[in-house]
């Protein structure tokens, strides 16, 4: 017997992580189909097949098993609510998120499974757990994170350095931060712990802003049909 597809929801559909998502569905045999497109707003309804929805027709799109996000704040939780009034997962990489959004997605994992990470890579997301790892059998050891992007980036540390820094931290390092601005630069995370005579440096480097779609898309698939809670990147590997 086939295995049908998983219906996918894209909310935040023109942005440069939802045309991504859309042209990876489109291109590659992943296992899904896109069943809506959801924009603030849309010009053609219908584009290579997928229906394009406005944010304000959401609760009018079609049936789907999970929803990806990468929208904006103002609209998050909207689509947050779809997924729990109709039972379907979600997986957000939406940044800038409040302290009560952040409380909304873990009330919310009482009754759908919900993945957020301000860093849908894979690679990241092994090194996650090499730093806490790292920080947890150094103690006293310095720890300073150093990440670089695109001079087009506005936020300092980047949501993925923080991230970082949270796991170092749940290792019982105390992290400092260094952020360079330049060029074209997709993405570098350098996280360095130093004693006296010796030091240990873990870095992840991205090169194609592609990694960050096919990690978003992979955790969809695998967090669709799990039992409801909160899952982490790392754990849908």
């Amino acid at each position: 017997m086939t295995t049908p597809p998983v219906r996918l929801l894209v909310h935040g559909a023109t942005g440069r992580m939802g045309q991504a998502l859309l042209r990876l569905c489109r291109d590659e045999a992943i296992g899904s189909e896109v069943v809506a497109a959801v924009a603030r707003t849309v010009g053609a309804r219908v584009v290579d097949g997928v229906p394009h929805f406005t944010s304000a027709e959401l609760v009018g799109v079609p049936p789907f098993d999970v929803a990806v996000d990468f929208s904006l704040p103002p609209g998050f939780e909207a689509v947050l609510a779809l997924c729990q009034a109709r039972g379907a997962a979600l997986v957000s990489g939406t940044t800038g998120l409040s302290d009560g959004q952040q409380a909304r997605l873990d009330a919310a994992a009482a009754s759908i499974p919900l993945v957020w990470a301000s860093n849908f890579s894979l690679g990241v997301a092994v090194l996650h757990d090499l730093v806490e790892r790292a920080a947890r059998v150094l103690p006293g050891w310095d720890c300073d994170i150093v990440e670089a992007h695109h001079t087009r980036k506005l936020d300092a540390p980047s949501g993925t350095a923080l991230t970082l820094g949270a796991a170092a931290q749940a290792g019982g390092a105390k992290p400092h931060y260094a952020s360079i601005r330049a060029g074209d630069i997709v993405g570098e995370h350098l996280v360095q712990f130093a004693a006296a005579g010796e030091r240990i440096e873990l870095i992840h480097r991205a090169t194609d802003r592609d990694i960050f779609a096919r990690g978003a898309l992979h955790v969809a698939m695998r967090v669709h049909g799990r039992a409801p809670g909160r899952y982490r990147v790392a754990d849908l590997l």
